[in-house]
Parts: structure tokens; sequence; C-alpha cells
């Protein structure tokens, strides 16, 4: 008995030997590893002198042609604020809840770290980590809380080395103001807490009351799962729990918490949006450009690293001028005001369309299933029954109108019956001799709609093509002074026969110049049966068009889709003497320290039309506003008397209206319709181009010629050199005759138009 007891002393003190080996061994291995991460082996640690001066990611700049700053490019939305600026009651819920030990540690809280599994023994849950070690985290790792379990272990092991050293750089007011300027709250893009305070409660940090102060810091440990806006009862539970603590660390008394844990949520929320700037579409467009160029040409840091637009600090300059893209802005919600209004008014006296037409409602779920708010509820494991049933429910939104966002309660289903019902609006405008865009406006307004109609997006373009077949004509040796019958005409050789229609078509026999200034379809289908399909579509491509032109007749009615872009650019080539030039916006992207990186090269400049083929192309133009469809540029409203051409269009069922008009040295489009092509105006006056995109390029143009300081002059179109030998003056050859539709040879004596 007694030598099996020594036996089991000397087990013991052999187990207690093992014990301190292993424990020794931990310890030493825990020392070498400490060692070998503040080496860096396990990645690189931010040095003495970084963490003296941390570096907050830098915004790119997007910069105009005139100096401006048209926006910025950032990861986060966030603005710093001092330590003065700051409530007591948010340091009070912060440190209450999150560090209770905060001013008496040196960054690593041990003892906190020891209990931390007796709490999880016992069905609790107490994280380990400190406000510095957290701060640690926010400001240097990029790729914030591991999930991997050894990953975890070594950036745990990270930040206590970040945290010691933290502390001895800055004070504890410091470290909570850094901390504070740097934490997610999650959705709308929020960081920091001036950003937190003012998109949840409209306040400034320093006016925060102890209930919202613990609404924000409890946000902290999920920013989503306690979100106000999208669980408000667990944002509720978890902000009185929040109050419990600042009451039970003595910051409120105990009448205090009853009070405020009675009191509503409060909110005042006003998610943050992109008012910071013009142009927001261009430079949505350039940003994905940038990057993808950046990626192509293997463009990168000097430490081999790839740029990153939104922390690098990178400054993009571009062609854009900061007045003219203001006053394309104003001059789109300064007429779809009036537009909008009497589109309402036409649907008003149609009733609901969504209840009674399949087609509706078919679009009407297509926009409920990409709605954010649907996915939003797709990833809460909602089912398409309740989906359903949450958009019959009445919510508070913000919604967009020409008069200004407004706040109101509406039932989902009701605001996407609402935006499907909504006008869009694109423009874009550049010079014509170096192709430089200086205004883009891509849609509504950038908060509510992302889509970009200037580049990304194409449409049908109606009889803004009817240029390109006379272009095709002209070119031929057909005189602008011929005289067509206006009747209707079938094109039979492409399949099946072709008959366009036509709206009020002048009675008789035409000149070309009339017939493009009033738009007529039947002598513009009667040049394409001269000319040839394939002709007229290699003529448009050769312009610029990008997309899909099929060599079939009904092309010369704009059938075929481009983009608002494409068409500025074709249009430009007339201007330009038959020169096609790409449009520019991007000119260079400099590094943060003024190091040219990107310097754009633009197409060289081709022909794509006889120079004087485009000339009168620009003369023909100019007719379309003295005497077509565009008069009423000159009219009492606008007075636009110098020289000025364009072109109206109008597609099917008015889905589409576009102008596109051509001074001496600008040239710029614009594009009105729906969402949905089978959303339109019911009627021609209201519908057609001529009232729905040309008043756009009038307020805009009118506004361009009162800025003396951007000097664009009011002069004439200027020649081809060499001069003109196409007689443009039909008068010179005498009356018409009526049973005659003779081409008049261009070698013809008569006055020739210089």
């Amino acid at each position: 008995m007694q030598q099996k007891n020594q036996l089991t002393k000397q087990e013991i003190k052999r187990y207690t030997v093992t014990l301190w080996k292993i424990v020794i061994g931990v310890v030493a291995f825990g020392i070498i590893l400490l060692f070998s991460i503040g080496l860096g082996l396990f990645g690189k640690l931010p040095s003495s002198s970084e963490l003296e001066n941390p570096k907050s990611n830098q915004a790119s700049e997007v910069i105009s042609s005139d100096g401006k700053s048209l926006g910025t490019y950032f990861a986060q939305n966030r603005t710093s604020v001092r330590y003065y600026q700051i409530s007591p009651n948010v340091i009070n819920a912060l440190v209450a809840t999150e560090d209770k030990r905060f001013y008496n540690h040196s960054g690593i809280d041990f003892r906190r770290n020891i209990t931390s599994p007796l709490y999880l023994l016992v069905g609790k849950k107490q994280g380990g980590s400190t406000i510095t070690q957290q701060l640690a985290l926010n400001m240097f790792s990029k790729e914030g809380r591991s999930k991997n379990v050894v990953k975890r272990i070594i950036q745990k092991l990270q930040e206590w080395i970040l945290a010691v050293k933290l502390e001895r750089n800055y004070t504890k007011e410091e470290i909570l103001t850094m901390y504070l300027n740097t934490v997610d709250f999650g959705a709308y893009n929020v960081y920091g807490i001036k950003q937190a305070a003012l998109t949840y409660f409209n306040v400034t940090p320093d006016k925060l009351e102890p209930q919202q102060a613990a609404l924000l810091m409890g946000m902290l440990k999920g920013p989503s799962q306690y979100s106000p806006i999208n669980y408000p009862e667990k944002a509720l539970a978890r902000r009185n729990l929040l109050l419990q603590n600042m009451n039970n660390a003595g910051y409120l008394s105990d009448s205090q918490t009853a009070e405020l844990k009675a009191t509503p949520l409060g909110l005042s929320f006003k998610a943050a949006k992109d008012k910071t700037g013009q142009a927001a579409y261009l430079r949505a467009v350039l940003k994905r450009e940038v990057q993808k160029i950046f990626e192509d040409q293997s463009i990168q840091k000097a430490d081999g690293t790839p740029y990153d637009l939104d922390r690098d600090g990178l400054k993009i300059y571009t062609t854009i001028d900061s007045r003219m893209q203001a006053y394309a802005e104003q001059a789109q919600n300064e007429y779809l005001k009036t537009l909008q209004a009497q589109f309402n008014s036409q649907w008003r006296r149609n009733g609901d369309p969504f209840k009674k037409d399949k087609t509706f409602q078919m679009l009407l779920d297509q926009g409920i299933k990409h709605s954010d708010r649907y996915e939003q509820l797709k990833l809460e494991d909602k089912s398409e029954e309740e989906i359903m049933a949450n958009f019959q429910e009445p919510a508070k939104m913000t919604i967009f109108s020409w008069h200004g966002d407004v706040d109101t309660m509406m039932r989902p289903i009701d605001s996407v019956k609402y935006y499907k019902l909504m006008l869009r609006n694109a423009m874009m405008s550049m010079e014509s001799k170096t192709g430089h865009v200086k205004a883009w406006v891509g849609g509504d307004d950038f908060n509510y709609f992302k889509y970009d109609q200037v580049k990304m997006g194409t449409r049908q373009v109606g009889s803004t093509a009817k240029p390109f077949t006379y272009s095709v004509a002209i070119n031929n040796g057909i005189s602008p002074c011929y005289q067509v019958l206006n009747e209707p005409v079938t094109i039979t050789e492409y399949g099946q026969p072709w008959t366009p229609k036509a709206h009020s078509p002048i009675p008789g026999y035409i000149s070309l110049i009339t017939a493009l200034a009033h738009s007529e379809n039947y002598v513009t289908a009667y040049l394409m049966k001269e000319v040839g399909a394939t002709a007229v579509a290699t003529q448009i491509k050769k312009m610029g068009i990008s997309g899909k032109v099929p060599a079939v007749p009904s092309i010369c009615l704009g059938s075929f889709e481009a983009s608002l872009y494409d068409m500025v650019g074709a249009y430009s080539t007339f201007v330009n003497h038959g020169i096609w030039q790409e449009p520019t916006y991007l000119l260079r992207v400099e590094d943060k320290n003024g190091i040219v990186i990107y310097e754009h090269k633009p197409k060289p400049p081709s022909v794509a039309l006889n120079p004087q083929t485009a000339y009168v192309m620009t003369r023909m133009l100019e007719q379309v506003v003295k005497q077509g469809t565009g008069l009423r540029l000159r009219g009492p409203r606008y007075r636009l008397l110098n020289p000025i051409g364009g072109k109206t269009g109008t597609t099917q069922n008015n889905s589409d209206g576009w102008f596109i008009g051509i001074t001496p040295e600008l040239v710029t489009g614009v594009w009105t319709g729906c969402e949905d092509r089978a959303i339109h105006f019911y009627n021609l006056n209201d519908g057609e181009g001529a009232n729905s995109a040309l008043p756009v390029f009038a307020i805009y143009m009118k506004k361009v010629y009162a800025d003396k300081k951007l000097n664009y002059s009011k002069g004439d179109f200027e020649p081809p050199p060499g001069g003109v030998n196409i007689t443009l003056d039909c008068n010179a050859y005498g009356p018409a005759r009526p049973d005659s539709a003779k081409v008049i040879p261009p070698a013809q004596s008569a006055p020739v138009v210089q």
C-alpha cells in the first residue's frame, strides 16, 4: 500500500514536470511566435512612424478641365471629428459596454482574456478585445476579423502588439477618437461617429443624447443585426442593454435609466447620398474604365500592388467643364418638371394600367424583383408570400421627384409603380473639333437611378438616323434640291416588302432639304431604295456607331439601337468636315505625388464623309431649325437665332424622344423616355422629340451662350477648305416641275453657297 502511494507520488511528480515543460514550451512558443509576428514574418506590421502618423484612406479626385473637383472615389463615407466634438454620452456608452477597464490597462486586458473562456462555460459571451485592439484591427487590417482559426490567432497576436504600440504613442482620448472615427455602422456606407449621428439622428456627434449614443454604440456589435431601420425591435433591446450598462458603470442614475428605456428610438433617418459633386454618372463610368485600363495595361504601384481608386489618392483629369456640367444638370431639372407633369396628367386620365393590362402587370413584377427591397428580403430568407405581403405594407421612404426628394409613407408596390412612370432623361455635349466631352448627364439622379443612359444604355434612335441616309445620297451625287414625290414607298429587295407609315406628310413634290427639315418618312424611304441598305449601314458604322446596324431598309428611320454617346460622336462628323473624332472624357491619371501614370490617347481621327457632303448635311440640319421640326428653338420662348442645326427623333409609340443639336463648336444630344418602352406618351404632340428632348437642349445652350467666360461664339458654320461646289439655294433652279423628279446635276450652273 505504502509502495503504491510512493509510486503515485512519483507519477504526480513526473506529471508535474511534464506539465511545467508543456507550460514552458507553450510560453516559449508564444514568445517566439510573438517575436516572429513582430518581425513581420506573418505579415508586415506598421512601423513606429506609421503608428505615429496613421494614414487614412486617401480619396481619388475627379477634376474638370477648368480645375474644379467634380467628386471623389472613397472606400468609406467617413468624416473625422476631434475628441471635444464627441458627446460624453458616446464615450460612456462605448466604455461601459466594450471595455470597462479601458482607462486602467495598457492596450491588453489580460484579466478579460482569462475570464472570457469562463463566461463561455456558463453560457455567456464576453469578447476579449479591448477598444485599443479593435482600433488596431480597424486601422491596419484590410480583411477585417478573419474567420479562419489559425489566421485569427495570428491576427489576435498582431492586435496585441499594435495595441501596446498605440497605447505608447497616443493618449486614451486620442485612442477613443481614432476608434470612433473608424468604426463601421454597416449599411448605407456609414463610417465614423459623425456620419452615424447625421444619418440616424440628423445631429452632430456632440449633441447625441444618452439613448441615441446607446443605440449607435449598440450597433457596433452587429451593424446589420441591430440596424434600427431593418430590425427596430432588436435595436431597441440592444439600446436598452447599453443604457443598463451605463447605469451599472455609474454614468446614469436608476431614474434616468428607467426613463430613457421607455423612450422610442426617435430616429431622424437620412441615408447618405452622393451629393458631393457633379457628373455622378460620368464618375461611375470613369471609375470602371480606369480600373480596367490599369488591369489591362498592368499599371501598378512601385511595390507591385495594384492601384486602388478608393484609397490611393489619385488625380483623374477629365475634359468636363464644371460650368457646362452645371448648366446641363440645371436644364434637365428645369424642363423635366414641366414634362413630367404633362406625362402624369395623361396617365391619370387613363387610370391604373398595372391593374388591367397584362404587359404592365409583367413590368410591375419585374420591377419588384429588381428592387433593393426584394433582394434584401431574399437575403433574410423570406418566402415569396412574405415578400409580397411586405410590398403591400405602408413604409416610410424617401422618393425622387423633379421638385426635390419627398419623405412619405407609401406601400413599396406603389413606389415601384411610381418609378415605372418616371421619365428618364440623359444628355451629352462635346466639342466637335477636339472630341472633348464637356457635359455628361446620364440620368435623373444617381442616388435613385444608377444606370447610365449616355454610354451604357442604348435605345432606338428614330428619325435622328435619317441624316445618315441623306448623307449617302448626297455623297452619291444627288442634289439636296432634288424633288421627290412625297408618297408611300415600298421596298421589296430585302425579303418581306417594307412600307413605312407617315404622320401628316407634306403633299406633292418636295426637295430633300424640305424633306429632312420636316422629317418626312416617305422621302427617306425613297432614298433608301435608291442607295441601298448596305451603303447606309456601312456609313452609319463609319460614323462611329458601335452597336449592331443590320442592312435592312428600316434603319433609315432609326430602327436600330445606339447610345447617346455614339450618336453625338456621329453628328460631330457633319460639323467636323467629315472627320470622325472619338468622344473623349479622360485625359490623364496622376498618382498622389503628381506623377502621370496614364495618359489617354484617343483613336486616330478617320475620314467618314466627303468634306463637301458633310458641309451640305450641316446646312440641311440647319434648315430643320429654320423651317422644320426644330423651329421652336427660334421661337419666342428660346430665341436661339444664331446658326444652329439639329434633328429631332421619335420612335414608335413615342417611346423615345431625341434631339441632337449642332453649333459651329458644340454637338449636344438629349434623350427622353421611360425605363420600359411600353410606357410612353399617348399622343405625338407631347411625346415627339421636339417636345420631350429639344427644350432641354435649348435651355442648356442659352445658359452656355450667356456665360461669356466660356467663349463659345455665335458665328457661322465654316465651309471646308476649297469651298463648296454643291448648290444649296434651290431657288437658283427656278420653280419645281410637279411632274418631274429628276436628279439636278451638281455641276449645273447655279449660285454656290459658301
